[in-house]
């Protein structure tokens, strides 16, 4: 805490500056004054927390001296140090804010006592501002956070008291505007960052950030949001540049989000939520630092339902029960989506939400195929809105699950049930009967025993009415041509198929797609 020291005899003063130990105590004496119009001229240069003044000196006075600090820097400690143990100065001193009167007859410890009470009634005093401050700031953010939660326009009444707790905000330059960023914070490594609560964390930050914009910050939802004024030709830059002094001071990255600038405090319910909606492209758009909603606002959507090829090849990992297969795929997926310039937050949620629910719909399928009697449990063991904040993790983890579930239902079922379910699943190919006893690790013949013994089929029987109903569900709920059912479920010779179909069913695959429901049963 800096020290000045007013006299104009020399040998006082210099006295005073050097047997005293200041430094010991917490004190930095700045070089002495001669005279009370040479403090006057320095204080606003050297900020001195506590003056030690003589009274009568040539010139000011100190007391007048004090009268003229007291106005202007208030929180100016003054100790009177005189050669006159006369009342009439004490009081007066008392009048002019002067906090102590000593005499120049004071022993060294009187004095630096004297200092450090004066060092306390300024911290004290700080402390008190700061606490009065931060419950200032406290309710004023309060009232921000409300006028914005009502989501609807200002009226005169509610935008004078913005104007009131926040002026900093006053729109009082032509062309300046009001914008809402939301920012999310990424400590980088283990620093103070990292070992402060998310609250703790915004609070620091936006403390920091609303100082140096001169604008007022909110938690918002898990984000930072930051209200500033720009002023015309400001742009990206001047928020720019403080974030980059943030990331530097801090060890971490910042995304930021900007809504659309309002030129009315009574937009700012727009302002919010088109801000909002440009942080919700975090993950779409990951490489880039700021995301702006005028960048964004015209996207279309990508599509939100998986196609059939895409259930298929998820089915193929799911059985498989590669967890790297499935964490590769699931990459590659999210790497396809971010790729897409029409991608949104919503069909992006939407259609990784249709690839679970065929995760979930295939695992139903599985079950049944191989005989599993329990009841399958569907798990959604996630918030549908971490599909499009951190979708690897939501995917990995759901689709996992199914993985395993598989798994374990497998251990529990016979290998004929195991074997039904791989041909459900290879349908469209020409399995033969060695193949499939050789998945289930048993000997053909054998095998084919059990398949017999547990269907009451014939392994080829079984197989060609088990294409013959995937066709007939083919024809009744798709389009597709039948050359293409016939080549999904592995006939290339399309007569030969139409044979088949008729033979085991009575009707031609063109009869039955229009009349489905007078086929007869093939079981």
């Amino acid at each position: 805490m800096k020290v000045l020291i007013v006299d104009d005899e020399v040998i006082i003063r210099n006295g005073l500056s050097t047997v005293i130990n200041w430094a010991d105590n917490g004190f930095t004496v700045l070089a002495p004054a001669a005279s009370a119009e040479e403090a006057l001229q320095r204080i606003p240069v050297d900020m001195p927390e506590i003056i030690f003044t003589d009274i009568r000196m040539t010139g000011l006075s100190g007391l007048d001296m004090a009268h003229q600090v007291k106005q202007r820097f208030p929180e100016i400690e003054i100790i009177v140090i005189s050669g006159f143990d006369e009342f009439t100065y004490a009081q007066q001193a008392m009048r002019e804010g002067v906090s102590d009167y000593l005499l120049k007859t004071s022993r060294p410890g009187e004095i630096i006592e004297a200092a450090v009470q004066a060092r306390e009634r300024i911290l004290q005093h700080r402390l008190h501002q700061a606490k009065g401050k931060a419950q200032e700031m406290v309710v004023n953010r309060g009232f921000l956070r409300r006028l914005l939660a009502s989501g609807v326009s200002l009226d005169e009444h509610a935008e004078n008291e913005l104007w009131e707790r926040y002026p900093e905000l006053r729109l009082t330059t032509p062309g300046s505007v009001l914008q809402i960023w939301m920012l999310s914070v990424h400590p980088l490594h283990q620093d103070e960052l990292e070992h402060l609560t998310l609250g703790e964390r915004h609070s620091l930050l936006g403390t920091e950030l609303a100082e140096g914009l001169h604008g007022a910050w909110l938690e918002w939802n898990g984000s930072l949001l930051l209200l500033v004024r720009t002023e015309p030709g400001d742009g990206w830059g001047r928020v720019d540049s403080a974030l980059r002094k943030l990331e530097s001071t801090h060890a971490c990255r910042i995304k930021a989000a900007s809504g659309r600038p309002v030129s009315s405090v009574r937009e700012l319910d727009r302002a919010l939520k088109t801000a909002v909606e440009a942080s919700s492209y975090e993950w779409l758009l990951h490489s880039e630092r700021h995301i702006r909603y005028e960048d964004i606002e015209g996207r279309k959507g990508i599509e939100t339902v998986c196609s059939m090829e895409e259930e298929t090849e998820l089915s193929s990992l799911l059985r498989s029960g590669q967890s790297v297969d499935l964490e590769a795929w699931v990459a590659d997926v999210l790497e396809r989506i971010q790729s897409q310039s029409q991608a949104t937050p919503g069909s992006v949620q939407a259609y990784l939400h249709s690839l679970l629910v065929s995760g979930q719909r295939w695992l139903i399928r599985a079950a049944t195929s191989i005989g599993y009697t329990s009841p399958v449990k569907i798990e959604d063991n996630f918030d549908i809105r971490d599909l499009t904040k951190k979708p690897e993790k939501v995917l990995i983890d759901s689709l996992g699950l199914i993985m395993k579930q598989y798994r374990d239902m497998v251990s529990t079922t016979s290998p004929v049930h195991r074997a039904i379910s791989f041909i459900h699943e290879h349908l469209g190919q020409s399995l033969s009967l060695q193949q499939v006893a050789k998945h289930v690790h048993m000997n053909p013949n054998y095998f084919s025993e059990m398949f017999k013994k547990e269907t009451g089929q014939n392994y080829i029987e079984f197989v060609t009415q088990a294409k013959l109903r995937k066709a007939m569900t083919l024809l009744r709920e798709t389009p597709a041509k039948i050359s293409e059912i016939a080549n999904e479920i592995g006939y290339e010779d399309i007569k030969y198929f139409n044979r088949l179909f008729k033979k085991w069913t009575g009707q031609t695959p063109s009869e039955y797609r229009a009349n489905p429901e007078f086929c007869p049963s093939m079981d």
